[in-house]
């Protein structure tokens, strides 16, 4: 059997699955990585002692891993060890109390019935209404490629009545009047770079998919998911590059195919399909010459609206804060519709904040020193494009965050207690993941940048020219990354010959 040459460009989440994939499938694939290491945003940081995960840190719809695995005849969790966690998150606000959101109907309506005893009925009538939009938007639309103008339009009746026109916070507040349970059952689109004010409704879906699938932590941190991914798709057979950073995706001038990837350094490697897993905005720009792109134009790309950034800290602390802190807490500031306005479309950084802070020393002791902590605290902010000059402003968006959680939440002696520190801001989006704007998430998902709306997974302009990950279809978040990748492989499947022959080496069928 002849074997098609598929080059990865990108070992982020998205990467690594549609390698693993293409790999299962039969093809030969060459995984790059510009990095010295694979996880694209899902890095790892280790310090005297501290990881760190630096990008993603949440797993929801673990039944995504577990096709993927499957697809090369394997197990999840043969290569990573998945912890549920309890509560999935809580989210504290400004009055002193709080939501511990996860666990069964009757633990969640517990806490419903703390903030308002009427909420109650409401929040069954929304699972019910987000169990109608996660069974036909999630299960049966995500994981399908809108490259097609014609198989979108047949579904626009469908997306009108699942309320696609309406935001997320519009729809949840018909259930519920109380605004602290409407900030809870409205604030999940910030997961994926999304405002709740304007995100459609579709994305309303993330709490029905939380308590269906629960909410998981990888031993080890999210990393250990991609070392994972990355043993599974060297034991297929896969080869990976690390440092390899590639300038030129080469197209044939005459059939406007891509035929290969032209690396920084000169070499070339020749290639049936090319696979980007990179910022759509920066790969397209970057990485293919604009006389080849008719639709993917620069215009085009920097017409899309861009979710915003965010500004990370990294604190390994000599002690842990065990009453204020879950795995996921997300700490509410004074304004939320105010704030997230601010955030999208202000210029310039918002006079308070909201943080999501993780603290896996909750679920995996083996994070941090004995009695220490790794707390990763992570700001939303507006992105490059609204006017922060951060080379002046970090050391003091810091120094607030610091004595806003000492202050305001109650870490009392967290700047004393700090032994080791890093920062990633959007500058960092910017130069060291190649974001557009420094965004954190690419492509905002509203519903007029969603589906066909979106960067589509197969390029308009170029044969033989893929894309997943955040900003293509059907948009950011591990769920959203790991469909991307199954649409792309399924889309390569279908043109390139051999593809539905598999091939599993002696090693990984053992």
């Amino acid at each position: 059997m002849t074997r098609s040459n598929v080059v990865v460009v990108g070992a982020g989440f998205g990467g690594l699955a549609s390698a693993i994939r293409l790999q299962a499938a039969g093809h030969q694939v060459t995984l790059l990585e510009k990095r010295d290491q694979v996880g694209g945003r899902a890095g790892q940081l280790k310090l005297d002692g501290y990881t760190f995960d630096m990008g993603p840190s949440i797993i929801t719809a673990p039944h995504l891993l577990d096709d993927l695995w499957s697809s090369a005849g394997a197990r999840l969790r043969d290569d990573v060890e998945l912890l549920p966690l309890m509560p999935y998150y809580r989210i504290c606000f400004t009055d002193g109390r709080h939501f511990d959101y996860g666990g069964t109907s009757e633990q969640v309506e517990a806490q419903v019935r703390s903030f308002d005893p009427s909420g109650v009925d409401g929040y069954r009538r929304f699972m019910q209404v987000t169990r109608q939009i996660y069974e036909r938007a999630f299960e049966d639309l995500a994981g399908q490629s809108f490259h097609r103008f014609s198989t979108f339009v047949k579904l626009v009746p469908e997306l009108l009545r699942l309320n696609a026109a309406q935001s997320v916070y519009d729809l949840v507040s018909r259930f519920f009047h109380d605004p602290h349970l409407r900030t809870v059952f409205s604030f999940h689109p910030l997961f994926i770079g999304g405002n709740p004010f304007r995100a459609s409704a579709i994305y309303a879906i993330v709490p029905y998919l939380e308590r269906q699938g629960g909410v998981w932590f990888a031993r080890g941190g999210m990393h250990s998911l991609v070392e994972g991914m990355h043993a599974l798709f060297e034991r297929l057979g896969g080869h990976t590059r690390l440092s390899a950073a590639v300038a030129e995706v080469m197209i044939d001038e005459a059939s406007r195919r891509a035929v290969g990837v032209r690396l920084n350094n000169g070499e070339t490697l020749g290639a049936d399909a090319v696979v980007l897993n990179a910022d759509v905005a920066s790969a397209y720009m970057q990485l293919v010459p604009a006389r080849f792109r008719k639709h993917m134009t620069d215009r085009r790309l920097r017409r899309y609206r861009y979710a915003m950034s965010c500004f990370l800290l990294y604190l390994g602390l000599d002690r842990q804060y065990p009453d204020k802190l879950r795995h996921h807490t997300i700490v509410m500031g004074p304004r939320y519709r105010g704030l997230i306005r601010d955030i999208f479309d202000g210029r310039g950084l918002p006079p308070d904040m909201s943080l999501y802070l993780h603290a896996p020393t909750r679920s995996d002791p083996s994070m941090a020193p004995p009695g220490g902590e790794s707390l990763y605290v992570l700001a939303p902010v507006p992105h490059l494009g609204r006017g922060i000059d951060w080379q002046a402003q970090a050391q003091p968006f810091r120094d607030r965050i610091v004595r806003f959680l000492e202050q305001d939440f109650g870490l009392t002696g967290l700047e004393q207690s700090i032994r080791v520190e890093r920062r990633f801001t959007p500058l960092d989006f910017r130069d060291d993941l190649s974001s557009y704007l420094g965004s954190a998430f690419s492509i905002e998902p509203t519903l007029l940048q969603s589906a066909w709306f979106r960067p589509h997974n197969v390029s308009e302009d170029i044969a033989s020219l893929y894309l997943v990950g955040a900003g293509t279809h059907p948009g950011a978040g591990l769920p959203g990354v790991l469909l991307s990748a199954k649409i792309t492989a399924e889309l390569i499947a279908q043109a390139l010959p051999g593809a539905r022959h598999r091939f599993v080496p002696e090693a990984a069928a053992a």
